[in-house]
C-alpha cells in the first residue's frame, strides 16, 4: 500500500479540481451555450456558442462584427470609414476581383492592430493591418490580408467545402 502525506494529497486534490474545471468550461463552451441558430451545412448543432456559424454556413469563432452589422471588434470599435478604406485597397487587387466575380461577397473587415512601447514610455497603437473576410454562399471562404502601410493585399487564403446529400 502506498502512503501520501497530507501535502501530496492537497496537491492531487488541487490537480483533479483544475482538470474538472478545465473539462467543464470546454463541455460548456461546446454544447452547453446554444444560441438557436439553424445550420443545413451539415455541421452538428454543437458548433453554437462560441463557435456559431457564421455568415457562410461556416463555424466560427469570437464576435460578429462590420459591414452591416456590429462594428465592434472586441473592445474597439471600428469606424466605416476604417472599412470603406480597407476594401477599397482589397478590391484594387485582381485575385480579390476575379473572387468577388465568382460570386464571393465582403462579410466582414478584421483590424490587425499593433500596440508598441516606446523609448519613453508613450504606449501607440496603431491598425497596420486588417483581414477581410469573403464568403460565397456555404460553399467557399477567403481571407484577404491587407497592408493599410503600404496599401496592398499581401495573401488571399481561400476554402472550400463541397457536401454530397444522399
Amino acid at each position: 500500500m502506498i502512503k501520501i502525506d497530507r501535502k501530496n494529497k492537497a496537491l492531487i486534490l488541487l490537480a483533479l479540481v483544475a482538470v474538472s474545471a478545465m473539462l467543464g468550461g470546454i463541455a460548456l463552451t461546446t454544447y452547453a451555450a446554444d444560441n438557436g441558430e439553424e445550420n443545413s451545412n451539415g455541421f452538428p448543432d454543437g458548433f453554437n456558442g462560441k463557435m456559431m456559424m457564421g455568415p457562410c454556413g461556416w463555424a466560427r469563432g469570437g464576435l460578429r462584427g462590420g459591414l452591416g452589422g456590429w462594428r465592434g471588434y472586441g473592445f474597439v470599435e471600428v469606424s466605416e470609414e476604417f472599412e470603406e478604406n480597407v476594401v477599397s485597397i482589397a478590391e484594387s487587387d485582381e485575385d480579390v476581383q476575379a473572387l468577388l466575380s465568382d460570386g464571393y461577397n465582403i462579410t466582414q473587415v478584421r483590424p490587425i492592430i499593433r500596440t508598441r512601447v516606446e523609448a519613453n514610455g508613450d504606449v501607440v497603437t496603431k491598425a497596420t493591418s486588417a483581414i477581410v473576410m469573403l464568403c460565397k454562399d456555404t460553399t467557399g471562404k477567403a481571407s484577404v490580408w491587407v497592408d493599410l502601410e503600404e496599401g496592398t493585399v499581401t495573401k488571399i487564403v481561400i476554402l472550400t467545402i463541397t457536401v454530397i446529400e444522399k
